[in-house]
């Protein structure tokens, strides 16, 4: 047999695995945060995070077409920024996720309580990680399919929705007026109720929701033909993650006073189902949150131990020994070591309940920006070996884009949070170095 990955994935899979990554709770139940946090002005906050987005996305398939053996992050980084900064982000990467499953299976556990209020919140997170460690194990192509459909439903869901605001806008437009229809956006404190802090400040939200986009390039070893289906699925994938969020947010802002749908304790779709009298609109719309939650767990154990096993495969003595695959061509350690995250998980929310998301999420942010980073610099360094002078703007300004936007979130991200941060990537780069040493040692 032999021992490496399987090249099951086609582009349809690849596509609905980064839309499965990007769109979950971020969009279903955190768009109501980031409307209480910027008002009207949000819609500017998600197009920036789009457009930036979308050049961190084109920047990552000019890396996946220019290199001859990518495997993971660390694999399109290595030949442009160094195998330093390759482990960092792999390391990076893998943590971002193992404590995305966590926050994730924890904020899923909460919505099921809604059902089910006298049942502990850990009880369910167990069942969620005994179903993904299920499905992650057996093959890639279960996988690949499970996602696919997940994606679909909530694709569909958001679907539904545009058209239902689309309607009810259309039908406020007739009974009022395109202008006044339009202007109630900024008639309760102006389209920048909260300054320009309260932009900067969605902007923690907006990353944070769009992130799992670049999944996509974990994908590479597995893809049937990755040269054809990641830049095809790049290019499907980014018209939809902004059509999906900023066309809904839009017309949400014109239904509803942006101080309504902040203050709501449940999702803003919700309302949306409920004034189309859509009977049982709370429990549609929370089962589709809980789907998109799971399929964001399962991407993210399938993503974590794709990472581990690109980093300890080619190592010596005990970790490589999480690189061995099954007979399905698994990693299967790697995925039960990844998944064993969320056994912790259960035992975390076991004791702090559903504070310990709280802990986790604020976070995520720093990680998920701190990896585009790293990929614009290696798309720079790219366009500068190339001397494409598009590209090298394009990928500079970006950069420093998501520079600014980094200060903004470490001035305004609670000091805990952001210590907690810096202890994981300290833990990281000092990692680095103590395998640099034992190398060095063993060449003595």
């Amino acid at each position: 047999m032999e021992n490496k990955l399987q090249k099951q994935m086609t582009s349809r899979h690849i596509m609905m695995l980064a839309l499965g990554g990007a769109i979950g709770a971020g969009l279903f139940k955190g768009s109501g945060e980031a409307i209480g946090i910027a008002g009207p002005s949000v819609i500017l906050a998600f197009l920036l995070g789009g457009l930036v987005l979308f050049i961190v996305m084109n920047g990552l398939g000019r890396l996946v077409l220019s290199s001859d053996n990518v495997q993971g992050l660390s694999g399109i980084i290595k030949p442009f920024l160094g195998e330093r900064t390759a482990d960092f982000i792999d390391w990076l990467y893998w943590s971002l996720w193992m404590i995305n499953i966590i926050a994730e299976a924890v904020a899923a556990a909460s919505f099921m309580q809604l059902w089910f209020p006298h049942i502990p919140s850990w009880i369910f997170v167990l069942i969620l990680a005994i179903l993904t460690t299920v499905i992650n194990l057996y093959s890639v192509r279960l996988f690949a399919e499970t996602e696919y459909w997940l994606a679909f439903i909530k694709i569909a869901v958001i679907i539904v929705l545009i058209i239902f605001s689309a309607y009810l806008v259309g039908h406020e437009i007739i009974a009022i007026g395109f202008i006044d229809t339009i202007s109630r956006m900024n008639s309760h404190g102006g389209f920048t109720p909260h300054g320009l802090h309260g932009l900067v400040n969605s902007l923690l939200v907006v990353i944070y929701s769009y992130g799992g986009s670049e999944l996509i390039a974990i994908t590479v070893s597995e893809a049937e033909d990755p040269k054809t289906a990641i830049p095809k699925a790049i290019k499907g994938v980014m018209g939809r993650i902004i059509s999906f969020y900023i066309v809904p947010m839009a017309l949400l802002l014109i239904i509803y006073r942006w101080d309504t749908l902040a203050a709501t304790t449940a999702s803003p779709f919700v309302m949306v189902f409920q004034k189309m009298h859509i009977p049982f609109a709370t429990d549609i719309v929370n089962f589709v949150i809980v789907l998109a939650l799971f399929s964001s767990i399962n991407s993210g154990v399938y993503a974590s131990s794709r990472t581990l096993y690109f980093r300890v495969k080619n190592n010596n003595g005990f970790t490589s020994k999480l690189a061995a695959l099954n007979k399905h061509q698994v990693p299967q350690r790697a995925v039960l070591f990844c998944t064993g995250t969320l056994y912790l998980g259960v035992v975390l929310s076991y004791f702090l309940g559903n504070k310990l998301f709280n802990y986790l999420v604020g976070s995520l942010s720093y990680s998920v920006l701190l990896t585009w980073l790293l990929i614009s610099i290696a798309a720079f360094v790219l366009a500068l070996k190339k001397g494409s002078k598009v590209e090298q703007f394009f990928s500079g300004l970006v950069i420093l884009v998501l520079g600014l936007i980094f200060v903004g979130i470490l001035m305004n991200n609670p000091i805990g949070v952001t210590l907690f941060t810096a202890c994981v990537y300290l833990i990281i780069l000092i990692s680095y170095r103590k395998k640099q040493a034992d190398t060095v040692t063993e060449q003595l």
